[in-house]
Order: structure tokens, then sequence, then C-alpha cells
């Protein structure tokens, strides 16, 4: 298992997708699994619940033990297909066996933000995978996608530069911590 991480807007799905297609002309598509953390945010309605809908991309925002949990049976039942969570853009919100990843897969990308971090449940997922690769790129470049993807999600210009502002960055200067742990460091100069 390959696990890609970087900040909010760095490419982490990028990388994974173009990954997957170079892959998939060598080995066959049955031969790859793709799972995004994405699918274990938490939904709305929980994180109303527990009065964090407001910094929702914050490590706990997610179902971390879910996305462990996935994890883990891809390691101990090898021989099953995993169905797991997705997560809908367009709705924002997670979508129940979305993904699946056959038993058939020799290698899984998964990819997220807090594949490497230190505390809060996320230090279970390290050693679930055999290398992590850390994505990067200009913190310009970086917070403008963030801003077109929020405007492209419905915010208003203003509201999604608050977002990524308030809620983004703060994620993203946590998730910059985590770089040295990486395998890899890969650095896109992609605009």
């Amino acid at each position: 298992m390959v696990g890609i991480t970087g900040q909010p807007g760095a490419g982490k799905s990028t990388l994974a997708e173009d990954l997957m297609a170079r892959l998939r002309a060598d080995l066959g598509p049955d031969a790859l699994g793709h799972l995004p953390m994405d699918g274990f945010h938490l939904a709305d309605v929980q994180l109303d619940r527990l009065d964090r809908r407001d910094r929702k991309g914050a490590p706990d925002t997610f179902d971390a033990d879910g996305y462990v949990a996935a994890l883990r049976r891809l390691h101990d039942e090898p021989d099953r297909t995993l169905f797991a969570p997705g997560f809908e853009r367009t709705l924002e919100q997670p979508v129940a066996a979305a993904v699946a990843i056959p038993s058939s897969a020799r290698l899984v990308v998964t990819e997220g933000n807090y594949l490497l971090l230190p505390d809060g449940g996320w230090e279970r997922v390290r050693p679930l995978l055999t290398e992590v690769w850390f994505v990067e790129v200009d913190d310009a470049v970086r917070r403008e996608r963030l801003v077109r993807r929020h405007e492209e999600f419905g915010k208003t210009p203003d509201a999604a530069r608050a977002w990524v502002e308030e809620v983004d960055e703060p994620n993203a200067d946590l998730i910059a911590t985590t770089r040295d742990a990486a395998d890899l460091v890969v650095v896109s100069d992609t605009h």
C-alpha cells in the first residue's frame, strides 16, 4: 500500500489518479485499488452534533477509526473485496460503499491529509502503509486551487477565501509538520 499525503490543494488526488492510470496500463485495471481518505469525512449531521461543521476537514472531523479499520481489512482479508465510503463533492458528504477494492488488487493507493499525523488515532495509519509520499506545491498555487474548488462547489468568492484562511490553512500548517516523516517528497510545479 502506498500512501499519498500533503496539504489541502497540494495535488494528492491528481498524483494518485496519474499514478493509477500509468500502472493500470502495465498491471491491468483489476490489479489496483484506490482508497481516498475523503470518504471517511464525518457526515454533516454528525459534525452538527459535535459542533464541528465550521471546521470540516480538521483531523477530528474524520472517522479515523473507520479509515484504519479499512486499511487493516486490506491486510487481514486480502481475499475479500473491500467496500468503503467515497466522498461526493457536489453533496459535500460521504457516500457508503462508493469505493470497491477487489481482492485481485496487488497495489492499493490511498491518499489523504493526515496519513502521517502522530496522534489523534492517525498514528495507526503509517504502520499499515509500505510507503508514504508527501506532495507539495507553492503555497499561493495551493491556496488558489482551494478557493477555486470551494467556488466550484457553491461558495461565493468571499466565503471561499474565508474558508481557506480560517479552516484549510490551519489544517495545512499542521500537515506541513509531517513532511519530514514521508518516504518521498514529490514537488509539483503545476499551476
